[in-house]
């Protein structure tokens, strides 16, 4: 006849197998087995960011791993002595059974994905929105740009990609953020509230200021063409014949740079066709590109921040104006890689991201700690958030990582399993960045590091007074930053509504939709 402790044990194995799946097992082994190879050759390989993705997996599931057979080892010592009439000793191993079991199946849960809880409330909004309309986010969906099957050619082809369809796609979510009739009224608005809030006077665009427009160039190793998610061509281009032929400004005035990065083929090729005296810099210049410099110790950062990069590309610095052009994918140790990420590329970082320092405020806690962000400092400095007009993320085709091929179409609606093809506008760059967590925690709830991710938004939003207790100073000027924009999380992901959809006196963001129609 079984006794309590053996059906305790019993029950404790059960509860470990039904909670352990295959794949969270084999996810474990091989993220340990991996840790163990690379890290014990060469310790400080533990720096490396695929090693701080797999450290927490193997952390949990180790502890996990020892939760569940310490239970059953302690139940197994209970039913021992009870036999041995020692009631006392039984009854502590039956507590310390508990308590392992207990921890294992919190180490599981947090080992587990897929159990990913939404720690946040909807619809608190934060900080003080910008815009024309503050805390606007125009949010443009056509989905007769994006037709690659995911199997021949590359995504970025011609032949996938409908460059008429992006130009309206860029049209319409500029008109939609601005409230303007035309491409050209949205810029020249666009231009006056930039230099009417950043420098106290009422003027548009004036020939020989020069703007900046920063891609995504992340996965990319030379100037050869790559499969891996990286800029979108035809929306580039589609941005340069905006800025040309709508807000009138001169090719030679323009700039498209990755200067920690590489412009590839596929995107110099058609942009410099068609305009040939725009300038094209990137890491190593060359085939035409412009070599990237970059001015030392222009921006120190509001803390010590261990080695990371303190050099500010020269083409940024000497621009009057940038536009952000970010790309809505996951991110290794921070979630996300969105706009504030995508300012780390205008630092003199090395090009092979093995060689450079990994120093504090990229990642949120996995505690849920408030802890210094490295993003206010990118979005409240003078010669990056402070010259930035205008805040795109590209989401014609996106990816749950932050490499690789697009791989993931999108079951969430509009979207209906297709591609997103879409395109998000914002003056405000805190609003953008917590609009499209939003779209990524819904459709990605399973992607590496999505707790807490929202923390580093929220700093920004609040970086007068932010969670962390930082002072925010990126310049080391001794004036403390203000806030940056305004953070909130919609409703649900189905309606998706924020606090000024749902109360135009309200604060926060507003979230505006567009449906571009296809020709017919």
């Amino acid at each position: 006849m079984k006794t309590i402790f053996d059906r305790c044990s019993e029950l404790a194995h059960i509860a470990g197998k039904r909670r352990a799946t295959l794949s969270i097992i084999l996810l474990g082994v091989s993220s340990t087995l991996w840790f163990l190879i690379r890290v014990v050759p060469k310790p400080s390989r533990a720096t490396y960011p695929c090693m701080q993705a797999a450290s927490p997996i193997m952390s949990g599931f180790v502890l996990w791993l020892l939760g569940l057979t310490g239970s059953a080892a302690a139940f197994k010592r209970a039913n021992g002595k009870l036999r041995e009439a020692k009631y006392a000793a039984a009854i502590l191993f039956v507590v310390l059974g508990l308590i392992l079991a207990n921890h294992s199946i919190e180490s599981d849960a947090r080992t587990n994905a897929n159990s990913l809880e939404i720690w946040y409330k909807p619809n608190v909004p934060l900080g003080i929105a910008r815009g024309i309309h503050p805390g606007r986010v125009a949010w443009g969906h056509n989905p007769h740009i994006a037709s690659w099957d995911g199997k021949t050619g590359s995504w970025w082809e011609d032949q996938f990609n409908n460059q008429t369809e992006t130009d309206k796609l860029l049209a319409q979510t500029l008109l939609r953020l601005t409230g303007m009739q035309d491409e050209k009224h949205s810029w020249d608005a666009l231009f006056h509230f930039f230099n009417r809030a950043r420098r106290k006077s009422d003027a548009g665009y004036a020939k020989g200021e020069r703007v900046a427009i920063k891609i995504n160039q992340n996965n990319t190793s030379s100037h050869r063409s790559s499969d891996e998610i990286n800029a979108n061509p035809q929306l580039i281009l589609s941005l340069l014949k905006s800025l040309a032929n709508e807000a009138g400004i001169p090719q030679e005035d323009i700039t498209v740079t990755d200067p920690s990065r590489f412009i590839t083929d596929n995107i110099f090729e058609k942009c410099h066709a068609a305009y040939p005296r725009a300038h094209y810099i990137d890491h190593i210049g060359g085939d035409g590109r412009e070599k990237a410099t970059f001015i030392d110790n222009a921006i120190p950062y509001s803390i010590d921040n261990g080695k990371v990069a303190t050099g500010l590309a020269t083409c940024i610095v000497e621009s009057e104006y940038i536009i952000n052009m970010a790309i809505m994918k996951g991110h290794v140790t921070q979630g996300v890689s969105l706009c504030a990420k995508n300012y780390f590329g205008c630092t003199n970082i090395e090009s092979d991201w093995r060689k450079n320092a990994h120093s504090s405020g990229f990642s949120q806690s996995r505690a849920g700690l408030h802890t210094y962000s490295v993003y206010p400092d990118y979005l409240g400095h003078r010669d990056l958030g402070g010259k930035t007009l205008l805040f795109l993320i590209d989401g014609i085709y996106s990816d749950k990582s932050v490499n690789g091929i697009p791989a993931f179409k999108w079951s969430l609606v509009p979207f209906n399993n297709d591609w997103p093809g879409s395109l998000f506008a914002s003056q405000d760059g805190v609003a953008i960045d917590a609009v499209v967590l939003d779209f990524a925690l819904a459709e990605w709830p399973d992607a590496p590091d999505m707790m807490y991710s929202d923390y580093s938004v929220n700093e920004s939003a609040l970086a007068d007074n932010p969670p962390s207790g930082t002072f925010y100073d990126p310049e080391r000027t001794g004036t403390r930053l203000a806030s940056l924009g305004t953070s909130e999380h919609w409703n649900n992901s189905t309606d998706k509504k924020y606090s000024r959809n749902l109360d135009k006196s309200g604060k926060g963001i507003e979230l505006l939709y567009s449906l571009v129609a296809k020709d017919r």
